[in-house]
């Protein structure tokens, strides 16, 4: 700065072959060589204070922001890439889980089929266990019958033959023709 003020000052004093030229031409234009000198002066001066008061704070926020900008741009697609990713793992999951749960639903039906055949399986036993103890009751209903219609039949046939033979029958008498009788029957039976 101090070069700039000495070159006009240097210019601003004609040497004397030119000093009537150089100041007539500044005076005709109205040039005023120290008013000049101030006026440059004092934009420098200007200049300066609004470079580091007003210019350089403004840029630097205008860099700040487009620093945030930059970086929410950069965190905007970051998230683009994650919720395209989180809707693929969403669909891996829901498949997973549709997959599983058809597993589960087939395997329900088979464990409902297998209870069903056991439950067929076991009321089919029951019923031919109730069926094998009926016809054993009967047989047993069947044999007390048999017994009970030999005595009676035996006790007719004493009585019968004592009545035909029109005389009373002595205790063994009784008891040898109602075992003839009981042994009759038996072998008409087989």
């Amino acid at each position: 700065m101090t070069d700039l003020l000495s070159i006009l000052a240097a210019a601003g004093v004609p040497s004397s072959a030119e000093a009537g030229g150089f100041s007539e031409i500044m005076y005709r234009y109205g040039i005023n060589v120290p008013h000049i000198v101030m006026q440059v002066i004092s934009f420098t001066i200007l200049a300066t204070v609004l470079w580091k008061f007003a210019f350089k704070p403004v840029f630097a926020t205008m860099e700040e922001r487009e620093a945030k900008i930059d970086s929410g741009l950069k965190y905007a697609e970051e998230m683009k890439v994650k919720l395209a990713e989180a809707e693929v793992e969403k669909k891996k999951i829901i498949a997973e889980a549709s997959t599983e749960a058809n597993q589960i639903v087939t395997e329900a039906r088979a464990s409902a089929e297998a209870r069903i055949a056991k439950a067929a399986q076991q009321a089919i036993k029951t019923a031919e266990d109730i069926t094998t103890k009926a016809e054993q009751q009967i047989e047993l209903d069947r044999k007390q019958m048999l017994a009970e219609a030999r005595s009676e039949i035996a006790r007719l046939v004493v009585s019968t033959a004592g009545k035909v033979l029109a005389t009373e029958l002595s205790a063994e008498d009784k008891a040898r023709f109602a075992e003839r009788a009981n042994a009759d029957l038996v072998a008409s039976e087989n």
